[in-house]
């Protein structure tokens, strides 16, 4: 698969061929669903919590004698069924991860490219470099027409490039090592320089 490579000016610099393993597959709603679960999973922070009854703060006296009052039977006010009183089986802190092997994450970062190449949201571009100025950069991506951008560098990202895309809204830089599923999902525009090609055809071989 060939694809035009373009500078952020919208100048051409050439083309570039890309792996057809890992930009020409068909993509599958079921594995992309299975990593950004995954994803989303691993990233909850899993903090909930309720009281239970041994932790409210009412006294745990018999509220009335066992017999003769005409009403149910009750221990203390701490019980799950009075107001304030303790939650029965509520959320507590656990972490809400759960296992997906490293190939099948591999595949779905796969899937994920080919569904942005598929979809014609795939742009690659000579380099992410720039002066360090926001309102230059953000000039430059709307000419380009890139809303809601992610940019794929390679092992390391520009450092004034970074500073400069850091204010901009619907821009995120990232090392190809940072590539996953899910944010390359929820953009509108996958923007690969040819340095993260290169980092991703080596790192998903």
């Amino acid at each position: 698969m060939k694809l035009d490579v373009i500078k952020l000016d919208g100048g051409k610099a050439g083309s570039v061929e890309l792996d057809e393993a890992l930009f020409g597959l068909e993509p599958r709603a079921d594995i992309l669903h299975r990593v950004v679960r995954w994803q989303r999973n691993k990233a909850q922070a899993g903090t909930h919590k309720v009281k239970t009854r041994s932790e409210t703060s009412y006294s745990t006296k018999k509220i009335y004698r066992q017999k003769g009052t005409g009403g149910a039977r009750h221990g203390d006010r701490n019980a799950p069924i009075f107001r304030k009183g303790g939650v029965y089986k509520g959320p507590t802190p656990r972490s809400h991860a759960h296992d997906l092997p490293k190939k099948f994450r591999a595949l779905g970062l796969r899937h994920a490219l080919s569904a942005k190449a598929k979809a014609g949201e795939l742009v690659i571009i000579e380099a992410a470099e720039s002066n360090g100025k926001t309102s230059a950069l953000a000039k430059q991506l709307k000419s380009l027409g890139w809303k809601r951008a992610l940019i794929i560098d390679g092992a390391e990202v520009n450092e004034t490039f970074a500073q400069a895309a850091r204010n901009i809204d619907g821009l995120d830089v990232l090392p190809s090592m940072g590539a996953n599923v899910y944010d390359i999902l929820k953009r509108d525009t996958l923007v690969l320089t040819k340095a993260g090609v290169e980092a991703l055809e080596a790192r998903l071989k």
